[in-house]
């Protein structure tokens, strides 16, 4: 029998929360994250909105005893969100009996990159002789999940994903594999990715930005909203969460993973890397396309992405795909880059959880090439038992991980 790998523990901070409870109260909500920046000037940017973690004192969530002088934003949210799914997972502070066989698989993008600039200012005005290069080494993506391994002890795997948009939800899935191959007895999985100058430069002069709010699927979308977050699963094997007692949040059914081999940042235009990754998650999870309840879309808001997805929808679903509600969450929380498929695997959670589809605000006109059933007036009572989620990133990198209601100890899908 193959082994169930669940999800007993969840922590995140975003912009429209920073812990899971009032994070599953906004998404519900239809509550927007997408503000004016204040943590550094975007005075000569197209923009000056995303999607920022606001007023983070890291101490207000990292324990004294904890040192955080060298930790960057990504390292401080992070661990921030590590510690609550270690919380909410039952297992903090971790027993010693686990820490050799537990691991980390964090996806990232930008690091440290916030800090080395903060270096870079004080190295222009102060010179070389009096500018602190300490502030260099936490600048790497990796940091972060060294910082967690390092922090907790932990002798398992590790791993860092930088396959931009997908490097969250791919992180999920290794880790998933990890311990169904026996490699690792537990797993802190996620994806982490902070606010910095060179990311919202380059994605302004791509004229990907929205200048206002991100708005998903609808027909005068103009571009994405930047946004940061941090979001940490605990998994672990079902037979290991029932004999400790603990609450199962879900289960994860079944990724895949593919690449387009196209463009450095314009999806396939036939939506074939997105069909393929969507029919891999399927034929990994062993479930067809009428078990599927709810997509949670990559829906960054560009004008090529929403109809080539929705396009690759069509696709893989057929007729289907106009009876599944479709909604992307980036409108509420931004798009979080590296951070993104773990925070929205969270959402997907939180979703089969309370029994909603979370909605795709800011929606205000139809486009006849997105046309399926994007939900926009609102969230929706749904009793679901799985979520589809789509992670399809720059360089061609597409991942879609399907998450399943857990029901009981022999019931799979509900």
């Amino acid at each position: 029998m193959e082994k169930r790998i669940v999800i007993t523990g969840l922590g995140t901070l975003n912009s429209i929360a920073n812990n899971v409870a009032d994070f599953a109260v906004a998404l519900q909500a239809g509550v927007c994250g997408i503000k004016k920046l204040d943590l550094f000037d975007t005075a000569e940017f197209r923009s000056q909105t995303g999607g920022q973690i606001k007023n983070f004192i890291a101490r207000n969530y990292i324990p004294k005893d904890w040192p955080i002088k060298r930790m960057s934003r990504a390292d401080m949210i992070s661990f921030a969100a590590t510690l609550e799914a270690l919380r909410d997972a039952g297992l903090y502070p971790l027993p010693d009996s686990l820490k050799e066989e537990m691991g980390v698989a964090i996806g990232g993008g930008s690091g440290g990159l916030l800090e080395a600039e903060s270096f870079y200012i004080e190295l222009l005005k102060k010179g070389a002789q009096r500018a602190r290069f300490s502030k260099l080494s936490t600048i790497y993506c990796a940091s972060s999940a060294d910082r967690i391994a390092s922090g907790l002890g932990l002798a398992g795997p590790k791993a860092t994903f930088m396959t931009a948009c997908s490097a969250g939800a791919t992180a999920l899935g290794y880790a998933r594999d990890l311990i169904a191959s026996g490699q690792a007895a537990i797993m802190l999985a996620g994806g982490v990715e902070p606010m910095c100058r060179i990311t919202y430069a380059a994605f302004n002069a791509l004229k990907s930005v929205d200048p206002d709010v991100c708005r998903p699927f609808d027909k005068n979308r103009a571009g994405l909203s930047l946004g940061e977050a941090a979001a940490i699963m605990v998994l672990e094997p079902l037979d290991a969460a029932i004999n400790r007692g603990a609450r199962i949040y879900g289960e994860i059914l079944g990724y895949g993973i593919t690449c387009d081999s196209f463009h450095m940042t314009a999806p396939d235009e036939k939506a074939s890397g997105a069909v393929r990754s969507m029919q891999a998650a399927l034929k990994d999870s062993g479930l067809a396309i009428v078990d599927i309840d709810y997509i949670n879309a990559h829906g960054t808001a560009t004008p090529v992405n929403d109809i080539t997805e929705t396009k690759a929808i069509k696709e893989v679903f057929g007729k289907r795909a106009y009876l599944i509600p479709v909604s992307s969450t980036k409108s509420m929380h931004a798009h979080t880059l590296g951070a993104s498929g773990a925070l929205e695997g969270i959402v997907s959670m939180l979703a089969l959880q309370h029994g909603f589809v979370p909605p795709t605000i800011n929606y205000q006109d139809s486009d006849p090439q997105c046309d399926l059933d994007y939900v926009t007036s609102g969230s929706r009572k749904a009793n679901l038992r799985t979520v589809l989620s789509n992670s399809f990133a720059f360089g061609g990198n597409n991942t879609t991980v399907i998450f399943g209601k857990y029901t009981g100890r022999e019931a799979r899908h509900g």
